[in-house]
């Protein structure tokens, strides 16, 4: 008998006939979100992914947390493969799960029977399985509707699976099938949270981030590896990339009216980021925007710097409040790196009374003496590339397989 890990698909299932390519990248995710902690032996039967780790460095408890944080998975939980005779089941049933029914004062049976070939019926094991935990553990009873402990015996292919309450997992869709996205990621709260959010729908991440040096620090730029390394342990490999962005900067700051000063830097950072998603193949934008936190924000802002964009802006906290973006940032473990008091390029040249509301008009007319051809002349060339993994143990490397 061995112990695994038994993932609970989510809205995979309901794919229809494009399930099995859902269900192909998402065992493809769980490979990679295991590999660090051994060997991974995953495969993929009546929407549950069973999963085993080996080797000699096994480590079964870091693959146990791992599956909670991969999307497409919406619950997780330990479990002990059985041989079907089932007075070995209900003996090792007491004793893997021994720990937790003592604890407990009420609990149920749960039987599942995918294997119709098994000689009892659910009804039959939930009732033989329950008389001999009674037995067993006499200060329990019997709760059909809110109990502590609920005892799962799933029968499958040729053997029967034990566990007790499993735990949530991260839901949502495989990063992955739903296309290539590029990441505005400034190193604040908003846009690692925008990040996640909509790894969780299913795209695979790339990053974008803007470095003004001497402005900005080189501690700057390593708290924003940090953020897309710790996003790595939800979306998978992030390579983000680095632009310098001090020249084009200092021109909007020597040419511009210094209250349009921050829509015209963002109207630039679009360009740039649509340029890279071309290289790229990434179909969307994704920015941690929402409306009126500050002045680029307002709804004029918005319309005038979407009006440079030849590709979808995706701001999925455009409605949001800050601290239900916060409390995610504080559930992915992003928000005290974020709080890092490192300036980034966004705060550099800040105006002292920025044009909330401007019209598309008079933000044309404010940039037009900059020369865009020739300060965007070769930026493509010169943005550096950082290939990210979620952190693993140094013994291991990171696999595609």
């Amino acid at each position: 008998m061995k112990e695994v890990i038994l993932l609970k698909l989510g809205e995979v299932v309901l794919k229809g006939l494009n399930r099995s390519r859902f269900e192909s990248i998402l065992v493809k995710n769980v490979k990679r979100a295991i590999w660090p902690y051994g060997n991974p032996i995953v495969s993929d039967k009546q929407s549950t992914i069973f999963v085993e780790v080996e080797g000699e460095n096994a480590d079964f408890e870091g693959a146990y947390e791992a599956c909670k944080k991969i999307f497409g998975i919406v619950s997780v939980c330990r479990a002990i493969q059985c041989p079907l005779d089932f007075e070995q089941v209900k003996q090792t049933a007491g004793d893997y799960l021994e720990a937790k029914l003592m604890r407990a004062k009420t609990f149920k049976v749960n039987a599942k029977r995918a294997d119709k070939g098994y000689p009892l019926t659910s009804p039959q094991i939930m009732e033989q399985l329950g008389e001999y935990i009674l037995d067993r553990f006499p200060h329990l009873t019997v709760n059909v509707k809110e109990p502590e402990i609920t005892v799962y015996a799933e029968v499958r292919e040729g053997s029967v699976f034990v566990h007790g309450n499993p735990e949530r997992g991260a839901g949502g869709l495989p990063a992955g099938t739903g296309g290539h996205g590029l990441l505005m990621l400034s190193g604040g709260i908003d846009s690692p949270v925008a990040g996640y959010v909509m790894a969780k729908r299913g795209l695979k991440l790339s990053a974008i981030h803007f470095e003004s040096p001497p402005y900005t620090s080189d501690r700057a730029k390593e708290k924003v590896i940090t953020l897309a390394q710790k996003l790595c342990v939800y979306a998978g490999q992030i390579d983000l990339y680095i632009v310098p962005f001090t020249e084009i900067q200092e021109a909007i700051k020597d040419q511009c009216n210094e209250d349009c000063f921050t829509v015209i830097m963002r109207r630039y950072m679009i360009k740039i980021a649509c340029g890279l998603a071309e290289r790229i193949n990434a179909g969307a934008i994704i920015t941690g925007e929402s409306l009126g936190q500050v002045a680029s924000q307002t709804l004029g802002a918005i319309r005038c710097t979407d009006a440079v964009s030849s590709y979808p802006v995706f701001r999925p906290f455009i409605g949001t409040d800050k601290q239900d973006i916060i409390n995610i940032a504080r559930q992915i473990d992003t928000f005290e790196t974020s709080s890092l008091p490192f300036e980034d390029c966004c705060t550099v040249f800040t105006p002292r009374h920025p044009k909330t509301n401007p019209s598309l008009e008079v933000i044309e007319k404010a940039e037009s003496p900059l020369d865009e051809e020739a300060l965007l002349a070769g930026i493509q060339d010169k943005i550096e590339k950082v290939t990210l993994y979620a952190p693993s143990r140094k013994d291991r490397t990171n696999t595609d397989e």
